[in-house]
């Protein structure tokens, strides 16, 4: 099966690009093969000029490349734009192919998150807790997880905000995803756990201008993350974070 599907609301361009990065990222398509744009084209049922089109999509996020001689290529994975925001959503999407992904999301939060939290303490203004009220009252009346998980985003994203850094608010397109797969997970296992007391010591903390509060109540919220993402995998039967593989095949 292609998962090409016309007349849907993605486009068939987006679908060709995502089929053919999964491919790549999922190593069907190895790293280093050379892709044969002709029985590519043949195996989606698309054009030529759709595949081409797609490739160069693909080029631009450090996919692909092409060389005279060598023809089109699937290129290292240390060439490959892991921050893009598409990059970021395919991989999650395998997510539950490959759990360490959401380890290194909390690996990522662990540093970022809680100084944010520090600094949003010593620059929010009434605006952003204003955003971070709202984040909480949509986590106490979501009625499902999908709301859970908005509002779980909008809380993050206003924190990252009222640190007043540009760079740091630009730090959502690495969580955006991640959370979202990450509160399904969550939600499928521990469906009655409530996020709202250990997000509301974070809102406190930053409203009353305390950075040590502040960034010790984040780092607490992420202690009980790393739990609830403990569970998920124990549920599942997957391996703890001290003895995983890496995408690479190296256990850390």
């Amino acid at each position: 099966m292609t998962g090409i599907q016309r007349g849907v609301s993605r486009g068939l361009h987006g679908q060709i690009v995502e089929v053919m990065a999964q491919r790549i990222l999922s190593g069907q398509i190895p790293e280093g093969a050379t892709i044969n744009v002709t029985e590519l084209q043949a195996d989606l049922g698309v054009s030529l000029t759709a595949v081409r089109e797609a490739l160069k999509v693909l080029t631009a996020k450090g996919l692909v490349d092409a060389r005279q001689k060598r023809g089109t290529f699937v290129r290292p994975r240390s060439d490959w734009n892991l921050l893009d925001a598409d990059m970021i959503r395919w991989h999650f999407k395998d997510a539950d192919v490959r759990p360490e992904l959401l380890e290194e999301l909390h690996e990522v939060r662990g540093i970022v998150e809680p100084a944010a939290a520090r600094l949003a303490a010593l620059r929010s203004d009434d605006a952003d807790l204003a955003a971070l009220d709202a984040a909480l009252a949509g986590m106490e009346s979501a009625g499902d997880n999908l709301a859970a998980a908005a509002a779980d985003l909008a809380f993050h994203r206003a924190l990252l905000a009222a640190t007043g850094n540009e760079l740091l608010t630009k730090m959502e397109v690495i969580m955006e995803t991640g959370l979202a797969d990450r509160d399904r997970l969550v939600h499928r296992v521990k469906p009655s756990d409530d996020p709202v007391p250990s997000h509301r010591r974070v809102v406190d903390a930053v409203r009353a201008h305390d950075p040590e509060g502040a960034e010790l109540a984040m780092r607490e919220l992420l202690a009980k993350a790393a739990e609830d993402l403990t569970e998920v995998r124990g549920s599942s039967g997957r391996r703890t974070s001290g003895s995983r593989t890496t995408a690479r095949g190296r256990r850390r």
